[in-house]
C-alpha cells in the first residue's frame, strides 16, 4: 500500500539564532547595568567556576526521536522552562543575595583569620621542632625499642615449626 514506508515529520521553521535570543526574555539587546559585563556571556564567572550549573532544556527533558510531542507543546515548555528558570533565578537572587553574602564574607573572613594567625604559626612551629623531635624519638627507639625486638628476635630465631600429618 505504500503507507508504512512513508514517514511524517513536522518542524517548527526557526533559525538556531532566532530561537535562542527568544528565550532570554529580558537581557536579550539591552545593555549590561554594570560596566565590563556588555557583551561577554561569562563576565561574572571568568575562571569557569559554575560550569556545571549550565543547565538548558535539553539537559533536563529530551524526547528520543521514536517519542515525540507536538511541535508547539515543545516550543511552550522550552519557553517556560526558560522563563521560570529565569525569573525565580531573580526573585531568589534578589531575596538571598546580600544575607548571604554577608554571611559567606564573616566565615572567610573567619577561615582567614584563624588560617592566618592559628594554622600557619602552628604548622611553621611543628615543622621547626621536628628534626628535633625525630632525633629524640630516633634514640628513644634505638635505646629502649630496637634491643626489645633484638632479644626477641633472637629468641624465636631458635624455633622451629614444622607441620605434621596424621
Amino acid at each position: 500500500m505504500g503507507l508504512e514506508n512513508e514517514r511524517l515529520d513536522s518542524s517548527v521553521i526557526m533559525d538556531e539564532d532566532e530561537f535562542n535570543r527568544s528565550m532570554e526574555p529580558i537581557l536579550s539587546g539591552k545593555h549590561a547595568p554594570y560596566a565590563g559585563t556588555a557583551g561577554t556571556a561569562g563576565a561574572r564567572d571568568p575562571q569557569d567556576v559554575n560550569a556545571h550549573l549550565k543547565v538548558v532544556f535539553e539537559d533536563v527533558i529530551a524526547e528520543p526521536y521514536s517519542a515525540h510531542s507536538f511541535d508547539g507543546v515543545w516550543v511552550w515548555s522550552h519557553a517556560g522552562f526558560e522563563l521560570v528558570k529565569f525569573l525565580f533565578y531573580r526573585l531568589l537572587t534578589t531575596l538571598l543575595a546580600v544575607p548571604l553574602a554577608f554571611l559567606l564574607g564573616l566565615l572567610f573572613a573567619l577561615l582567614s583569620a584563624v588560617h592566618i594567625w592559628l594554622l600557619t604559626p602552628c604548622v611553621h612551629s611543628v615543622l621547626m621542632l621536628l628534626p628535633s623531635a625525630k632525633i629524640v624519638w630516633r634514640s628513644l627507639t634505638d635505646a629502649f625499642v630496637s634491643p626489645l625486638f633484638s632479644s626477641v628476635g633472637k629468641m624465636f630465631s631458635s624455633v622451629r615449626v614444622s607441620a605434621v600429618e596424621y
